[in-house]
């Protein structure tokens, strides 16, 4: 059990992790102190209930055929490989954080664009119903899992506005989003490499 929560944790941290358009609009809520903690709950939730239906669902039938694990199997691991090529390709460009100064939006704008952006985005569908759902699904505890790469959702949204104010001065600097990139290059890389190997999958 404990090895399938831990396989959880981190197979969730390395894809949730990785900057992208959701994660970069709940630090722009934090940074604006703006319904901050809704985002992070509304982003959490949806991640749950997608990685449960993932692993329980989607995942099983998954589990059920060998040819489409491993089509799952490989396919998942070139999508890391290939996140990990974007993160160190963004890693070449100089940009910072830079939190938008717009007015204020209703708690209800705020919580349609959260929506919005978490289940408009084709890539969150890949990541909890079929990668991480594969992955869970052969897991010796599947409900484990669910649970470890929850945690792991739940721990970096909510973290993520927590230290919105700390960030905020060092995410301004291009070689501070250098070094996170390089380090999600390097999670993903690590992750891609398991998956490939099989490391995962028991």
């Amino acid at each position: 059990m404990w090895t399938s929560l831990l396989h959880g944790l981190a197979v969730g941290a390395g894809l949730i992790i990785a900057i992208g358009a959701q994660n970069a609009f709940v630090l722009n809520q934090g940074l604006r102190r703006e319904h901050g903690y809704l985002v992070a709950a509304i982003c959490a939730l949806c991640d749950w209930l997608l990685i449960g239906l993932g692993v329980l669902g989607v995942g099983t039938l998954l589990a059920q055929q060998p040819a489409l694990i491993a089509v799952a199997r490989w396919g998942g691991a070139l999508f890391l490989a290939w996140q990990a090529g974007l993160a160190l390709r963004r890693a070449g460009t100089a940009q910072g954080l830079v939190g938008r100064g717009a007015s204020p939006r209703s708690r209800r704008m705020v919580i349609l664009t959260t929506l919005a952006v978490t289940l408009l985005n084709p890539q969150v569908y890949l990541d909890t119903l079929l990668l991480l759902g594969a992955v869970g699904a052969l897991q010796p505890s599947p409900g484990a899992f669910v649970v470890g790469a929850a945690l792991a959702s739940c721990a970096w949204f909510f973290g993520l506005v927590g230290a919105a104010a700390w960030l905020a001065p060092r995410l301004a600097s291009p070689l501070t989003w250098r070094l996170v990139d390089l380090g999600i290059a390097a999670m993903l890389g690590w992750i891609a490499w398991q998956l490939a190997s099989g490391a995962l999958l028991a």
